[in-house]
């Protein structure tokens, strides 16, 4: 019986130790998870300024518990699990230490050495002289890494990895709660990568080119009188300057980059190592996701510079060597410098996009296009530089007050804009002091001298005038003047109503003469187709006359001839007749000495008679009879004869005569009757005048036969 006791009692004593002491002081680590170990007892006291022991102090120990079955006395040691350190894409983890060296006075981050590695490594951080503090650089995306969680704390987006030590730390995370980046100063945003990208703007959703303007808050300060930390100074661009460099070069070394000295201050250490100084950077941050300690460097993003076509872009610069004026004596506006001083470039940039830092190079843009500024209620809306020009109001000599919107444009020459930009500063400037002062006081003072009609009736010469005296006022800045243009002129209510009326008369009088000119027209017109109209009968006419005219010229020229017909033909006969009559004579003569002269004349006259074929014997005999028609009688048979034919003596029978003829013949058989009275009367006179004729004498006889 007491050996049973004895062996369950020492069974149950040794499972009531196991239980006790050796189970609780297994520790199960998980695969992402490490063990911080606490001494509970120990001999040796851990130094002032340091919460970690590294030879057996008492207090957390240097050394973590790794994944896995670990064994640590409980009695002796306390562990506590932590998560490993995990960085998410896009986020970067900032570490600061809670052990190491101190940080000289002034610093304000912990010297970084290759050997510190990503932190993981507690003794050798100690041990190479790592310094408690905000270690300069940061734990990029996608790091995951067993850290000691008193040693550093990591700071991420969401959560701070680590054990605070600090009593005012520890004060903002009671219990179990968890402290936060605003905890350290930090908004959530600092902790993601720093991202230069373009950026949409405005309604239309036109993208902007944008560059990272850097402010360091670690390292020596800036020399003397600059505002800006450039690595190396502007010793290089001295170094061109006093060479035949020209200013497009100086330009360009300027313009670019050291940023690849210090991996774009991702690498701060080296950034310091190559002389970088505090504040803001001189080199800016172009297109890229860059892991940047918040604690360190600050990023602001501003647009890059463009210079679009039309345009140039005069560098007024607050950083770089001493000014040394090139203008020469003749200017007297300012100074320019060569590119690399301090002052206005003398050389512009012109069409580009340029990464320049806006704090320590200010761009006035030039428009080297033609500009058009309106002095009037609208706004170009390719540069508003006319937004606060406005109508000019002046006054005629009479009082009236009316408003003038005009149109001026000008040209600023490339290579001259620097000279433009130094002497009125801005290109605002020569519009709204400049431009407008000579413009606005030119028309005030000419026209308060000028009638108001006279303006209307002379507004070509007005702005002739004009223009010359912008061109002059202008040149002196060597801005050329390209034109002036009155657009429109708004007059007062009582003169636009008496220039009405007299524009109304003015019109009127042109009305009417333009109605007498269209009824002159008019007359014109009619007589021009009255004369169309009459063509056919003017030419029919003009023919006709052609023709009467020819006629007369014909019956002229035949009554010619025939004259001179009758008068030869006259002569001829008379010739002839004189020929013949001294022939006859002769041949008279000669008779009446052989016949004698009453032989003669009686042969003669036989003869005559014969070659007429005279008839003695009537062919009609009428005789008288009782009543005394005789001679009527005489007369019808004559008729009948005539009408019967002249052949044999005899009437032609009806029958055969035409019918023309025999038509006749019946109309004078109905007129015999009427005329018979007639006719008695008619044949009476006759026998009368046969009766009292005289006998022809014997001398007659001769020109009776001819």
């Amino acid at each position: 019986m007491p050996d049973t006791f004895t062996y369950s009692t020492l069974w149950y004593a040794i499972a009531a130790v196991i239980v006790i002491f050796i189970l609780p002081s297994i520790r199960i680590i998980g695969p992402t998870e490490v063990g911080l170990v606490m001494k509970r007892l120990g001999f040796k006291k851990l130094s002032e300024d340091n919460p970690i022991a590294f030879h057996g102090e008492a207090g957390f120990q240097s050394d973590l518990l790794m994944p896995g079955l670990r064994f640590k006395f409980w009695l002796l040691y306390k562990v506590g699990k932590f998560p490993w350190v995990q960085i998410p894409a896009g986020e970067i983890g900032v570490v600061i230490a809670q052990a190491g060296s101190a940080l000289p006075i002034g610093a304000k981050s912990a010297i970084f050495k290759p050997e510190f590695g990503n932190f993981s490594n507690l003794r050798e951080f100690i041990e190479a002289g790592g310094q408690k503090g905000v270690q300069r650089p940061v734990l990029p995306p996608g790091t995951l890494v067993p850290i000691h969680p008193v040693a550093f704390l990591v700071i991420t987006k969401r959560e701070v990895y680590g054990l605070p030590v600090s009593p005012e730390l520890q004060g903002l995370a009671p219990g179990a709660t968890k402290l936060a980046p605003e905890a350290f100063g930090l908004r959530p945003e600092q902790l993601e990568l720093v991202r230069i990208q373009p950026r949409p703007s405005g309604p239309e959703g036109k993208t902007i080119d944008m560059v990272g303007i850097v402010t360091t808050y670690e390292g020596d300060p800036l020399p003397s009188g600059d505002i800006a930390g450039r690595l190396g100074g502007f010793a290089d661009v001295d170094k061109m300057g006093k060479s035949d460099t020209s200013d497009a070069e100086i330009i360009e070394t300027l313009l670019g980059s050291k940023n690849d000295l210090h991996n774009n201050y991702q690498d701060y250490q080296k950034f310091l190592d190559n002389g970088g100084k505090i504040g803001l950077q001189h080199d800016p941050l172009l297109y890229g996701a860059y892991a940047i300690n918040p604690f360190l460097v600050s990023v602001e993003m501003v647009p890059m510079l463009v210079v679009e076509q039309g345009q140039v872009a005069v560098i007024k610069a607050y950083v770089g060597l001493v000014t040394q004026d090139t203008s020469g004596p003749d200017f007297k506006f300012g100074s320019l410098v060569q590119p690399g001083h301090r002052g206005i470039w003398q050389e512009p940039l012109r069409t580009g996009k340029y990464p320049i830092n806006p704090r320590c190079y200010q761009a006035e843009i030039v428009p080297t296009a033609i500009l058009t500024l309106n002095w009037a209620n609208v706004v170009s809306q390719a540069h508003n530089l006319d937004q606060r020009l406005e109508q000019i109001e002046a006054k005629s000599r009479e009082g009236f007050v009316f408003k003038i919107d005009l149109q001026v444009q000008i040209h600023v020459p490339d290579t001259k804009a620097p000279r433009v930009i130094s002497s009125v500063g801005t290109m605002a400037n020569l519009v709204n002091e400049v431009l407008q002062a000579a413009v606005g006081n030119h028309f005030r003072d000419n026209l308060q001298n000028m009638p108001a009609v006279t303006f209307i009736e002379t507004r070509q010469k007005v702005q002739q005038e004009a223009f010359a005296h912008i061109s002059g006022q202008l040149s002196e800045y060597q801005v050329e003047t390209k034109g002036v243009y009155i657009q429109d002129v708004v007059f007062p209510a009582d003169l636009v109503v008496v220039l009405t009326q007299r524009e109304i008369a003015n019109q009127e009088i042109q009305t009417f003469e333009k109605q007498r000119a269209a009824q002159e027209q008019r007359i014109s017109m009619e007589q021009a187709k009255g004369t169309a109209d009459m063509q056919g009968q003017l030419a029919q006419s003009k023919v006709n006359v052609d023709i009467e005219t020819n006629n007369a010229n014909a019956r002229i020229a035949a009554a010619n001839g025939e004259a001179t017909y009758i008068r030869e033909t006259g002569k001829a006969k008379g010739a002839e007749v004189e020929a013949v009559g001294l022939a006859r004579a002769k041949a008279f003569q000669a008779q009446v000495q052989a016949l004698g002269q009453n032989p003669t004349a009686l042969v003669n006259a036989v003869t005559v008679l014969a070659e007429k074929q005279a008839k003695f014997v009537p062919e009609i005999l009428v005789m008288g009879g009782a009543g005394g028609s005789g001679s009527i009688d005489g007369l019808a048979a004559t008729l009948m004869k005539y009408l019967g034919g002249s052949g044999g003596g005899a009437a032609a029978p009806f029958a055969d005569m035409p019918l023309d003829t025999a038509a006749q013949t019946d109309s004078a058989g109905s007129a015999i009757a009427d005329m018979m009275q007639d006719s008695k009367q008619v044949a009476t006179d006759a026998a009368r005048s046969q009766a009292t004729e005289p006998a022809p004498q014997p001398d007659e006889a001769p020109k009776q036969a001819e």
